[in-house]
């Protein structure tokens, strides 16, 4: 490519100059090429280990004259071709410009500005799609691509020098990180490294320090590790590998392909060696760092963040902290943990406005809200540049929200006796429950009652307990007088200071009153809201009365949430829990319902309304406990791993027991997604989720680890599983809330609970303090970090499970060992993920369904299967191959939806690899015959199409007897049994005919029913195929075989055996399909004369055929033709068995050959018969074979004489004969019978797959991660 003009001082240096003249020199780079010797070796170890751009470009053009010492680079070229076009355009379009000028000076500046004009031209007509990132970031890029064969649609994010260890030699060199590899190159004197790693297969990162390996990153497959050092910056590199490695188990999990976010905002600096996917995912960690801390929606980006301090009045302080500003939230948070949080939706901003600065407050900044509170920061930078940013958010922001501010819902929750009940329009889907599972009636509200969707369900079941006048109500009182102080002190709703003051109120137990608020606040809940007003209520609408498997399961799991509790034993409950997981289930398909949701959901009903329960379960799933609810539950998994990390690190003794006994891994997924609903009593039960809608995960992981700890003694003891799980369940049987003021609700788990002795009761309060005492140094950082680590492994082994799953449900019926099984299917997987993040239009994402078996999530299409035929085959065609591959991917395409799964994949590879020779011989001749043969790949199209009905096209599958045209040969009266049953009940075949189609009519004939039991028993007894069921080859078709044969050999050792073998076999079969003319023309032509002497059939054409015989009315006139001339008595004397058998062989037009209704144009007298010579001697390529085929020619020549122009559409070939003619060559059967080795063919495939070319243009199917 064209550079713009740059000074090169010693022109000689490393490079050897192979073309001059007087104003240029075209150079090469040393060692590049052929030869190069010592010094060559030495120049690409400097290029690699200095990162030159020789190794991209190691050809280039300077500019010099005569008396200057200085050069000028003008062009440089990756190959020579590239570089040569250059050098011919500087020849003919600027030496003889140049001649012309007398001074230096102008000669040089008159080339660069000739230069400059050239680029300019060429950047006019590119889009500049990658003009953020640098020049160098480019320039690695492109390195990249030409070292690892990458497409252009890979996209490099980062790279990094450092160094391989390969055994205890380090091999320095450069470390590529792309979006979807890891990817790293060295070349130490002539030793080159190279590496290419999926991050779908990566396994395991860690970043640790031994004596061998100091400070290093470790990242291990399924197969080795490898271990990387000496990075200039190991941090920043670790945490870009696990941000790659998490897109890519997420693509694993939820077939989430990676697009890039192109509506970042530019730098305000120019950063040097960044690019733009870099600055791209460095803003997503934030953003999702952001949201985490905050509990903000989903879609919330972080603009920036700054230092600043807090006036808190609370206690007259300024806390130094930082301010985070995003589209629609200002968040600050302290350096000192917990000292202080603070959120402010910008919807209840009213003023921003800038104070006076003083030395005491430098550039203070006070922000006022709707609810009459003023925050004020202070120790700003750039405080104008930030005011700008807020005020093109706030004006963004809807000036008139649809619904009510967090001041007017503060004081609407305050006192639930003042609460104002909204009135619902009659059509609201709210005002009515649906119907509910025991009646059909829907049931409607009366005038009095207060609707479902108003309050939680609590406030409705609430019976006048005696405790709320004693001394647990007054308990609760003080609880409430506590809270009311605190939102007195620090504020209320969105905007109030959350504190270390605020844990410990919500430790003591959120008061009955205040939990759907405070659940609604700490959740982040709310925000997702009052910012979707009318969202929940649009979806009941939509769902309701819409049937699905998810609302089937949730009509069944109903009437199991919580049916001790008096809320859940009638309609009224029933109902709004059902409107609740349905509008969830159609809000997110992916989880739709997963059990244990209509246990949480129903506590959350108990204490919020309707549309705040959704949001509560929306906030829980999606954001609190992601990946808990899906079809594996890979969420409660990947905690379930953290525990068990946890365990070992703060209970090692019982960590060793517990893994013995294998607890964990059982209790662990019950206390985890039911939040301890389903384990602890409800009263108890619900101040762990108080705690947990504060805290978040790490509350309940620290209340887990207490209660091991509180049973370590008696755990310790156990013999097996049950005996530690009735342990562990009398303990949460027997924690206790002597708080609660609501009356007792009976724990189904209290059975387990014996003995003479009365259980130990265990207070709930007391059990949270010890968990803080004990384990409250848990950092929620770190869980984030032990969650991905925990990730990578649980996605892994889930992956791991399905492919032995899918290698165990294909194995019975193929021939591939589990070994090679296995092997076939990380290929294929691989093929598939290639497509997903490599495909243009990323259709191959959109196709895996995950609610589908294993077996069909991954699928492949066409083209992907074409490359895997292609490297996996022992039947190399040459550039015949993807010919053959496209006939084997149609016949394995059972349902025409152009896509095979992984079991269709290895049946199509096992015909070929085992079996004897029948077998292979049976798919090669099946692969020239519809549906794999295309109407088009033969020279008479027509005649291609008309060998078989649509219904045989239908086939279940390619390989079973059954359905290959068994059936229609019956119908065509080829069958002997058939026969010999109309000769017993002495009936008229015609008559036969008349009665079955009558049988269709009425569905009453025996006929019909033996029919349907007669496919009833095909069904269920898959009888192996015989060669009998196949088929007719016809002339057309046989050339594509032999066409397969010739390519087939070209390549193979004995190549000259080999034809000389197909010369000799397909010479006698030419000769077999012209006897066979003679026999089944001349029955035709004696019944023709005996059908226009008979009267007309009763029996219209249109009426004949049955089901399965459906064809058009000139492909049903020979077999008819055949059974008339049966029935003419003294016009057809009786035949002997073996003219029968040669009969039958002859006269399958019905099956391979039907009579076609010819234009004039195939029915001219020389041609139609000379046109198979002129075919078969170009297409089988044999002066043998052409000979022969002279003669077959000439041959026919005469028969077309006698019979007409229908002898072309009468040759035809059966398989036994095939098979009969292959025996006779040792050449062909040593061909087919020789072992090919699956694995070694996997082997070779990777092995090619990393010797990527030197050109700079990739093609996707050359390229494999």
């Amino acid at each position: 490519m064209w550079l713009g003009p740059e000074e090169v001082l010693l022109a000689g240096a490393l490079w050897v100059t192979e073309r001059a003249n007087p104003f240029f020199l075209l150079q090469r780079r040393r060692g590049h090429g052929k030869g190069g010797g010592l010094t060559g070796l030495l120049v690409g170890t400097l290029d690699v280990v200095l990162d030159s751009s020789a190794r991209v470009a190691p050809y280039r053009i300077l500019h010099q004259t005569q008396d200057s010492q200085v050069y000028w680079a003008v062009a440089c070229g990756s190959s020579r071709k590239e570089i040569t076009k250059h050098w011919e355009w500087l020849e003919n379009n600027l030496l003889q410009t140049l001649s012309i000028f007398d001074n230096e000076e102008d000669i040089t500046t008159f080339v660069k500005g000739k230069i400059h004009g050239i680029i300019a031209e060429e950047n006019k007509n590119e889009q500049p799609q990658s003009e953020e990132d640098p020049g160098k970031f480019k320039e690695a890029e492109l390195k990249m691509r030409k070292q690892f064969g990458m497409p252009e649609v890979e996209k490099l994010v980062n790279y990094y020098s450092c160094s391989y260890w390969k055994g205890r030699v380090p091999r320095q060199g450069w470390l590529y990180l792309t979006v979807n590899h890891l990817c790293f190159y060295s070349f130490l004197l002539g030793k080159e490294v190279t590496l290419v790693i999926q991050w779908v297969d990566v396994t395991q990162l860690e970043k640790n320090a031994t004596l061998l390996f100091p400070e290093c990153i470790k990242v291990s497959t399924r197969d080795n590790e490898l271990y990387f050092s000496m990075f200039l910056n190991i941090n920043e590199t670790f945490k870009l590998m696990e941000q790659l490695a998490n897109i890519a188990m997420r693509q694993l999990l939820d077939n989430e392909s990676f697009l890039q976010d192109k509506s970042l905002p530019k730098p305000r600096k120019p950063l040097k060696n960044i690019s733009a996917l870099k600055r791209d995912l460095d803003a997503r960690a934030k953003n999702e760092c952001y949201r985490a801390t905050f509990r903000l929606p989903k879609d919330e980006c972080l603009d920036g963040h700054t230092d600043c301090t807090l006036w808190t009045p609370f206690n007259k302080m300024h806390i130094p902290g930082q301010m985070f500003v995003s589209n629609n939230y200002i968040c600050f948070a302290s350096k000192a943990e917990e000292a202080c949080h603070l959120i402010i939706p910008l919807r209840e901003v009213t003023i921003v406005e800038k104070a006076d600065s003083s030395s005491v407050l430098p550039s203070p900044l006070s922000i006022s809200t709707k609810s009459k509170m003023t925050f004020f920061f202070a120790n700003l930078k750039d405080r104008d540049f930030l005011v700008q940013r807020i005020s093109d958010f706030l004006q963004r922001t809807p000036s008139k929200r649809p619904c009510c501010s967090d001041r007017e819902w503060k004081w609407n929750l305050a006192d639930p006796g003042c609460e104002e009940v909204p009135e619902l329009p009659s059509s609201s889907p709210l005002a009515v429950s649906p119907t509910s599972a025991l009646s059909n009636r829907p049931v409607n509200f009366c005038a009095g009652e207060v609707p479902t969707a108003s309050q939680g369900l609590l406030k409705l079941f609430r019976r006048n307990s005696e405790e709320l006048l004693g001394p647990k109500g007054a308990k609760e009182k003080m609880k409430e007088e506590s809270w009311n102080i605190h939102f007195f002190e620090y504020g209320r709703g969105m905007c109030m200071y959350r504190t270390a003051k605020t844990r410990e109120l919500v430790q003591k137990g959120i008061p009955e009153n205040l939990r759907g608020e405070l659940w609604l606040l700490f959740s982040g809940a709310w925000n997702e809201m009052v910012t979707h007003p009318g969202y929940y209520a649009d979806l009941v609408e939509k769902s309701m009365g819409k049937y699905n498997l998810a609302t089937e399961e949730i009509e069944r799991d109903l009437h199991r949430s919580m049916p001790e509790h008096p809320a859940f034993q009638n309609e009224l409950g029933i109902a709004a829990l059902r409107r609740v997981l349905t509008a969830y289930a159609f809000r997110n398909p992916t989880i739709g319902y997963c059990q244990a949701m209509n246990i949480v959901t129903s506590v959350l009903l108990l204490y919020c309304n309707e549309e705040e329960a959704f949001w509560l379960l929306v906030a829980l799933c999606e954001r609190m406990l992601p990946d808990y609810y899906n079809t594996r539950v890979v969420g409660a998994l990947v905690d379930q791993g953290i525990f068990e990390e946890l365990t070992r690190e703060y209970l090692p003794q019982l960590s060793e027991k517990m893994q013995e006994l294998g607890v964990i891994s059982t209790i662990s997924l019950s206390w985890f997604l039911t939040l301890f609903l389903s384990v602890m009593p409800f009263e108890s039960a619900v101040v762990i989720v108080d705690c947990f809608f504060y805290e978040g995960i790490k509350f309940i992981l620290q209340v887990s680890l207490a209660i091991l700890d509180a049973n370590m003694e008696k755990l310790l003891q156990c013999c097996d599983e049950g005996e530690a799980m009735t342990i562990l369940g009398r303990y949460l049987d027997n924690v206790v809330n002597r708080q609660s003021i609501s009356p007792p609700i009976p724990h189904l788990h209290a059975l387990l609970t014996g003995g003479d002795d009365p259980p130990l009761e265990i207070d709930i309060f007391e059990l949270i303090k010890t968990s803080y005492e004990k384990f409250s140094n848990l950092k929620a950082d770190d869980i984030e970090q032990m969650r991905f680590k925990q990730r990578l492994k649980v996605i892994q082994s889930l992956e791991d499970t399905a492919k032995k799953s899918v290698v165990r449900a294909v194995s019975g019926d193929i021939g591939f060992s589990i070994e090679e099984l296995e092997e076939l299917y990380v290929v294929f997987k691989a093929k598939y993920l290639m497509s997903c993040y490599w495909g243009n239009n990323r259709a191959a994402a959109a196709r895996r369904d995950q609610s589908l078996p294993y077996l069909e999530q991954y699928r492949i299409d066409v083209e992907q299967f074409k490359e895997l035929f292609i490297s996996l085959t022992p039947w190399s065609c040459g550039a015949h191959t993807p010919v053959l591959a496209g006939r084997l991917f149609r016949l394995l395409d059972e349902n025409r939806d152009s896509l095979i799964n992984f079991k269709e994949f290895v049946t199509g590879m096992s015909g070929m690899y085992h079996g004897d020779l029948t077998e292979k011989l049976k798919v090669l001749y099946k692969l020239h015959l519809p549906p794999a043969l295309n109407p088009e790949e033969t020279e008479s199209a027509l005649e291609a199409t008309s060998y078989f009905t649509e219904d045989v096209t239908t086939e279940v599958s390619p390989f079973v007897s059954e359905l290959d045209f068994c059936l229609h040969c019956e119908s065509q009266g080829q069958s002997m049994d058939y026969r010999s049953l109309f000769k017993s009940e002495t009936i008229n075949h015609l008559t036969m005919v008349a009665c079955s189609c009558l049988a269709e009519e009425k569905g009453t004939s025996p006929q019909d029913y033996r029919y349907y039991l007669r496919m009833w028993a095909k069904e269920k007894d898959s009888k192996k195929e015989t060669i009998k069921d196949l088929p007719k080859m016809s002339q057309e078709q046989f050339i594509e075989l032999c066409k397969t044969l010739y390519n087939m050999f070209s390549e193979d050792p004995v190549e000259q055996e080999l034809y000389h073998a197909i010369a000799t076999v397909a010479s006698l079969l030419l000769r077999i399909g012209e006897v066979g003319k003679k026999f089944s023309n001349r029955p035709l032509r004696k019944s023709e004369d005996c059908k226009a002497n008979n009267t007309q059939d009763p029996v219209s054409e249109e009426e004949s055929p049955t089901s399965e015989q459906s064809q058009n009315s000139a492909v049903e006139q020979q077999p008819q033709a055949d059974h008339e001339d049966k029935t003419c008595g003294d016009a057809q004397p009786e035949k002997t068995q073996q003219e029968n058998q040669t009969l039958g062989d002859g006269s399958g037009e019905g099956q391979g050959s039907p009579l076609q209704l010819l234009s004039d144009d195939e029915t001219k007298d020389d041609m139609s018969m000379s046109s198979y010579s002129m075919v078969s001697t170009g297409s089988l390529q044999c002066e043998d074979i052409a000979d022969d085929t002279v003669l077959v020619g000439c041959e026919g020549s005469s028969s077309a004489a006698r019979y007409g122009s229908t002898i072309d559409t009468d040759w035809s070939i059966s398989f036994e004969q095939i098979l009969a003619s292959m025996l006779t060559e040792t050449a062909l059967v040593n061909y087919f019978e020789k072992k090919v080795n699956i694995l070694q063919k996997i082997k070779d495939q990777k092995k090619v797959e990393r010797q990527f070319s030197s050109s700079s243009d990739y093609e996707l199917s050359s390229v494999s991660g």
